[in-house]
């Protein structure tokens, strides 16, 4: 390197995003991520000792995923690659495996490949890759914010190991904003910057736990309010004019898309409204499609309320009908409103319990034959010809319950609705008993 090239980039790092220029230099300083690059976690050990795994990353942004990555390619005696995977293809997967297996031929020495967002790899790019892995012309890195066991194929994925980072927590977001206001050669301590603790608060809780966006909030600051030579207060106004509303990360096609429907509605199943409630909430602020949380109250009012409380059905569907007809904001309210009373009412899920013992026994009989006296009589000789109609009886005719067989003769006896002893499905209990008493079936003629 010449002293062009140095000044070149020296240049480049100064003008880098914060968030660039404070990436942990070493594993000591990767932050809130103790459990995977601890002193004493499997994964440094193997990194310290050059004797690395194919694993994956997978966590939030602003975790460390990458900065873990590039402290490797810092540490390791082994070539290092870097493949983005939303531009590279296969062409550029087999170049770089052709160059591993020459590189090791003659000089013995390994090759890591690091793939960023490697959940954007389709099908094809990832059965290219698998044979390198599995025979060891590439060791793979791979970072995800995606879920990998959903999207990555089950061979690759059998052949890494898993490591799972967190959100970082406010003690580790507290201080990767002292550290980037007190570093004058990386950070921001060059200037004087003055930070109250309700600001700090504020900046924790608007990033969730993203350290990048923590950083970048901090350079916005900076950028558009420090003057030369002045002194910079940040504090609760000035963040309400850079950041607006909380910066909530969601991604309505990904993995936290679907942990946050499901803890919904496992809230509203827990008869926990609050809960419920939180999570609606998340959803609405994250840019969810309200539709699409109508449907699941929905679903959720017939499997787990059921006919524990058969209003709930109603109730849902009259919420989603709002939703369309109002629209957000204000569909808030009906969508809250069903939410509550959904994870307020009483629970059964006989009604699915019922229909799947059905539909398994269809499935698993050898032939349906209606009863000749159930069979449709519409036409004037189905009776006199094909002896359809022959001995049914009108249950109106009897007060309404007469003794009779509905089933097929060799499903006779089956039970597929169980009711239960909770709200108004009680009385439905006791209702059936009524009739079972009346409407014993028939024995075989």
């Amino acid at each position: 390197m010449n002293l062009f090239d140095f000044q070149g980039n020296k240049n480049r790092q100064q003008s880098a995003p914060l968030a660039y220029r404070m990436r942990p230099r070493n594993l000591d300083e990767v932050r809130g991520q103790e459990h995977i690059v601890g002193p004493t976690s499997v994964l440094r050990r193997a990194i310290e000792k050059d004797d690395l795994h194919s694993l994956v990353l997978f966590g939030p942004p602003g975790t460390g995923k990458t900065s873990i990555a590039r402290i490797i390619a810092r540490m390791t005696n082994s070539h290092f690659e870097i493949l983005q995977a939303v531009t590279g293809g296969v062409s550029d997967i087999k170049k770089i495996a052709a160059d591993a297996a020459e590189r090791f031929k003659f000089y013995q020495q390994r090759t890591i490949l690091f793939v960023d967002e490697i959940h954007r790899f389709n099908k094809s790019q990832q059965d290219v890759l698998l044979p390198f892995v599995e025979n060891g012309t590439l060791l793979l890195i791979g970072a995800t914010t995606e879920n990998p066991l959903y999207e990555l194929n089950n061979a690759l994925l059998s052949r890494l190991r898993l490591y799972v980072l967190k959100a970082l927590d406010e003690k580790a977001i507290r201080l990767i904003i002292k550290e980037a206001l007190g570093d004058e050669e990386r950070g921001l301590g060059s200037f004087d910057i003055r930070i109250d603790e309700a600001a700090i608060g504020i900046i924790i809780s608007l990033v969730k736990g993203d350290a990048r966006m923590a950083l970048n909030i901090l350079e916005a600051a900076v950028n558009s309010y420090a003057e030369p030579g002045g002194t910079l207060d940040i504090n609760a106004p000035l963040l309400q004019q850079i950041t607006g509303k909380p910066m909530l990360k969601y991604d309505k096609t990904g993995d936290y898309h679907y942990d946050t429907i499901s803890a919904f509605i496992k809230s509203i199943r827990g008869s926990d409204p609050d809960a419920a409630l939180f999570w609606l909430a998340a959803m609405l602020e994250g840019g969810e499609d309200p539709k699409f949380i109508a449907r699941r109250l929905i679903v959720h009012a017939a499997e787990d309320v059921g006919l524990a409380d058969p209003y709930a059905l109603t109730l849902a569907t009259a919420a989603a009908r709002s939703v369309e007809f109002v629209g957000l904001p204000e569909a808030r309210i009906p969508l809250a409103e069903a939410t509550i009373y959904l994870a307020s009412a009483p629970k059964s899920n006989s009604s699915k319990t019922a229909i799947d013992q059905a539909i398994a026994a269809v499935r698993n009989s050898p032939k349906i034959s209606v009863p000749p006296h159930l069979g449709d009589t519409s036409h004037s000789r189905a009776g006199t010809l094909l002896g359809k109609g022959k001995g049914y009886k009108y249950p109106h005719d009897y007060g309404g319950y007469v003794k009779q067989n509905y089933l097929p003769d060799e499903l006779q006896g089956s039970r597929f609705y169980q009711a239960r002893d909770n709200g108004y499905e009680k009385k439905i209990k006791e209702f059936l008993a009524m009739v079972n008493q009346k409407t014993k079936p028939s024995p075989k003629s």
